[in-house]
């Protein structure tokens, strides 16, 4: 019996990495599935077995672990990160003049594409469904920036000189010569924000003398459902935490191999009685490549599995916001869905 509730425990806890497959991947701990387990929720036992813990975090990347949640609030929080948590970007794009050799579809695209540095919290959603003519922008809901450059020949370039950088002037457009406009009272309210591009050496074109570019840029708030330009990540995933175990010791010429088998920092060999032995240090570093599944002499003797419920997320920003505000701000909407979802139930409208 005692075997039996192990294996019950192991495919309730953990996702096993066979040689030919993966087993345990669905979760099964669900209300009246195994006797003797009472699986019905309790918010006292989620609060005490649910934590998060923050790994790393920089500005522009965080890396954290969500520990004791089920897979698919794991996998909704991801999807908000990705495409529900609003930002600012160039939804319009006025060209008045454009005599390079990109044409406008793809210099507005190209342009929509650019981080824009704008705290989205500060704005309000502008209503598409009116007109949007340029001169109709508030600035509770737009910010108005502007490109406007010509290239030229640099009077004092060499004769000799082959090279465009010395023979020509603004001849290549970064990101940094698109300039905020501000709208209304703007300037006062965000007179410390520096509001622009979040990269300053994203190049947008290459010109030529006589050629110009003149344009101004409408940005609103939207999110990555919408488009993927507001989305507020580069990337945004998770893992299961990976779980090694040793079934017998390994010594010698094998626990070399078998250090070898995995990333590095996972095994790591010490010195018991002049003898080489393996050891399990951090198997958080483990890709799961199952490399060790190949050796005839070595996957008998090592367990490999992932802990269902202990997720490794990484969030990179794209710089708009920092990733600790983009988790803040992800947790927001999904206590918003959670609440809307509750209001509807509760409402008397259904029948």
């Amino acid at each position: 019996m005692a075997a039996t509730m192990t294996n019950v425990e192991e495919i309730r806890n953990r996702v096993i990495l066979g040689e030919f497959g993966v087993r345990n991947v669905h979760s099964t701990d669900f209300p009246g599935n195994y006797p003797g387990y009472d699986d019905s929720w309790d918010m006292q036992k989620f609060q005490k077995n649910f934590r998060i813990d923050v790994v790393h975090l920089d500005e522009s990347s965080m890396e954290f672990d969500m520990v004791g949640i089920d897979p698919a609030i794991a996998n909704a929080f991801r999807r908000i990160l990705l495409a529900e948590v609003p930002t600012m970007a160039i939804e319009k794009v006025f060209i008045y003049n454009n005599t390079s050799i990109v044409q406008d579809e793809v210099l507005a695209h190209r342009l929509g594409l650019i981080p824009i540095r704008a705290d989205p919290r500060l704005f309000e959603y502008r209503n598409m469904a009116e007109d949007s003519a340029e001169e109709e922008c508030s600035e509770i809901d737009t910010i108005q920036l502007q490109l406007k450059i010509k290239c030229s020949r640099n009077p004092r370039a060499s004769k000799d000189s082959s090279d465009p950088c010395e023979l020509y002037l603004n001849h290549m457009v970064y990101s940094r010569h698109i300039k905020w406009v501000p709208i209304g009272n703007q300037a006062d309210v965000f007179a410390d924000s520096s509001i622009g591009p979040v990269h300053d050496d994203i190049l947008i074109a290459q010109l030529r003398p006589g050629q110009e570019l003149d344009i101004i840029m409408h940005c609103v708030k939207g999110i990555g459902k919408d488009h993927a330009k507001f989305s507020p990540v580069a990337t945004a995933s998770y893992r299961l935490l990976p779980e090694i175990t040793l079934l017998e010791p390994v010594q010698g010429e094998k626990a070399e191999r078998l250090k070898r088998c995995f990333s590095q920092g996972v095994i790591e060999l010490e010195d018991v009685n002049g003898k080489k032995v393996a050891k399990v240090v951090d198997s958080r570093l483990d890709t799961c490549s199952r490399e060790v599944l190949r050796h005839d002499d070595l996957k008998n003797v090592v367990k490999l599995g992932r802990v269902r419920d202990h997720f490794i997320f990484t969030v990179e920003s794209t710089g708009i916001l920092h990733p600790d505000v983009l988790v803040t701000e992800a947790i927001k909407v999904l206590m918003a869905k959670c609440q809307r979802f509750v209001n509807e139930l509760d409402s008397t409208d259904i029948e």
